[in-house]
């Protein structure tokens, strides 16, 4: 069997998993459109200045809620269930099985990106359809950033699992340290470049990832091609350093009592 047809069957295998939980499957989905209809629907019609820019709330909240749904569905989903099946003994039976550890994390991460892809769809087509948001501008810029984000976020959460002691901890210690981080990043309202705030999130992906698919979406229509090369950048920057802390620090096997 060719390495391709292994990770085919892998993320088959993690995309059955997920569906055959119905319950987490739809709440996964339904979350960042609540978070819409409550957002969207409270500062309907107003304005904000992104930058130089100026345009609706809704046309900001949108790519940022669908970079939202995919750092859930990737960065958040990966740590904690990667950390369960550690807690589980999954992890470690499973290097004693044929299937080379490196498909098994490719059907991981191949399984959230396609997560992330009926989200980001999901939460667009919502937007145009009840809140008349813009047509996305440059739909290949947004799909290379989704796909950027996807990646890099996947990559954090693998490297979260190395410091989540058991599965009980992590969602306390995942959202700790997600949940702040998406608030002065701007993900609910804009947060000017100039506060405090906003430059702390600098430092994070998060705030990135929004700016990126804000450029992509181009509701003033003031980019060219729809990339944000220096967050990309910042992004995949993060994801890389993900990827080798995960390959010297990951670990199979529960930690010891």
């Amino acid at each position: 069997m060719s390495s391709t047809s292994i990770v085919l069957d892998q993320v088959t295998f993690e995309q059955k998993s997920f569906w055959r939980n119905p319950a987490a499957a739809f709440f996964a989905f339904i979350f960042p459109i609540i978070f819409l209809v409550v957002f969207a629907t409270l500062f309907k019609g107003q304005k904000v200045q992104i930058g130089s820019v100026q345009t609706t709330y809704d046309d900001y909240y949108i790519p940022a809620l669908v970079a939202f749904g995919v750092m859930g569905a990737c960065f958040t989903n990966i740590a904690s269930s990667l950390s369960a099946r550690r807690d589980n003994g999954i992890l470690k039976r499973l290097r004693g099985t044929p299937l080379p550890t490196w498909a098994f994390i490719a059907g991981v991460v191949g399984s959230s990106i396609i997560v992330s892809i009926i989200l980001a769809v999901l939460t667009t087509g919502f937007g145009i359809a009840v809140y008349s948001v813009n047509v996305p501008m440059h739909i290949l810029a947004a799909a290379v950033t989704i796909g950027v984000g996807a990646l890099s976020f996947c990559a954090l959460g693998m490297a979260m699992t190395i410091v989540i002691p058991n599965a009980e901890a992590a969602p306390a210690i995942v959202n700790g340290v997600f949940l702040p981080i998406v608030f002065i990043s701007g993900t609910f309202f804009p947060v000017p470049s100039t506060s405090i705030l906003a430059q702390i999130a600098e430092v994070f992906p998060v705030r990135h990832f929004i700016n990126a698919m804000f450029t992509a979406f181009d509701p003033a229509h003031q980019s060219a091609s729809g990339f944000n090369g220096t967050d990309l950048l910042i992004m995949a920057a993060w994801g890389v350093g993900a990827v080798v802390v995960s390959l010297f620090r990951f670990r199979w096997e529960p930690r010891k009592s």
